[in-house]
């Protein structure tokens, strides 16, 4: 009998793990140019601080003259690896945190969520930052392309190589420490919210357990993730994209110099750039991730989220 059961187990872990990685393959390529025009805002200005001031429409409009429709998804094929780590670990440590820590007959307090989610986003992004360090630069190369100069690398894989080859393999976890605290606020802020929200709208009977429910949680969750990880994104992103000059030295020292730099030159304000595409991709990703997951979770036989 404990035995079946430890086998039953053992497949519903397998079967989550799944579907979150299909869910999240799809929420993120519907929503990926969004994720490229955040990138290239928060970009906007680390070289050239006198440079214009642009706009999300300029930056489209700039993409699709230079590289065409398929430009919008320059580097999602590193996006797409780091999600099949990322997510499966996040979304599926933290049920197993909530429901190991706290018996299935008591209320989990809203604290309590934060801190598990927060936890199994740094979990899950430890493991996932060399494919986010991979799609940052791919990211960044097609904006170079476009002011006239040549891309650093042809493809992921490349990339891959060339990073390794250049700054070893330690390079691959190049701004980790920025990427983990903003992992830390998304989750706390994303997987919390969510549940919170989510229990909220059903035991007020403002909706059942369905898509109205999941697409009011997924919105309060999507607003929540942003507004708590974006200082902690532009810091992660210009990071990530630096790479060492001839001299074999960077731009940014650590994170508190990047942070530090980018306020003096640029002002605080410059720590929320790219703030509404941000919640503009989040909101949609979510969206099309938790109605998605619900779903397949109910056609496979599991309990709600």
């Amino acid at each position: 009998m404990e035995a079946q059961e430890l086998n039953d187990g053992r497949k519903a872990h397998t079967t989550k793990i799944a579907l979150t990685a299909i869910s999240a393959m799809a929420a993120e390529t519907a929503t990926f140019p969004i994720d490229l025009i955040k990138t290239r805002l928060q970009l906007h200005g680390e070289s050239l601080p006198s440079s214009r001031r642009t706009s999300a429409v300029r930056v489209v409009s700039e993409i699709l003259k230079n590289d065409g429709a398929l430009g919008l998804y320059k580097g999602l094929s590193p996006a797409i690896i780091r999600h099949l780590f990322y997510t499966p670990i996040r979304i599926v440590n933290y049920e197993f945190l909530r429901n190991f820590l706290v018996p299935a007959d008591h209320t989990v307090s809203l604290s309590s969520k934060a801190l598990i989610g927060g936890l199994s986003g740094v979990i899950a992004q430890v493991v996932a930052s060399p494919a986010d360090l991979v799609k940052v630069r791919m990211q960044a190369d097609s904006r170079m392309a476009s002011q006239g100069m040549e891309p650093r690398y042809c493809g992921p894989f490349d990339a891959f190589n060339k990073i390794i080859r250049t700054e070893s393999f330690r390079g691959l976890w190049k701004g980790v420490f920025p990427n983990v605290q903003r992992a830390f606020l998304v989750n706390m802020g994303e997987l919390a919210c969510y549940d919170h929200a989510k229990r909220f709208v059903i035991n007020n009977n403002i909706a059942n357990d369905n898509i109205y429910s999941h697409t009011l949680s997924s919105i309060m969750s999507g607003l929540s993730a942003t507004t708590l990880s974006c200082p902690a994104d532009v810091i992660k992103t210009r990071m990530m994209n630096q790479a060492a000059d001839k001299q074999g030295k960077n731009k940014y020292r650590n994170s508190y110099d990047c942070l530090v730099k980018t306020v003096r030159i640029e002002g605080v304000k410059a720590l929320w750039k790219g703030f509404f595409p941000t919640w503009a991709r989040l909101g949609p990703w979510q969206f099309v991730f938790w109605v998605s997951y619900e779903k397949f979770r109910q056609i496979a036989g599991l309990s709600s989220f």
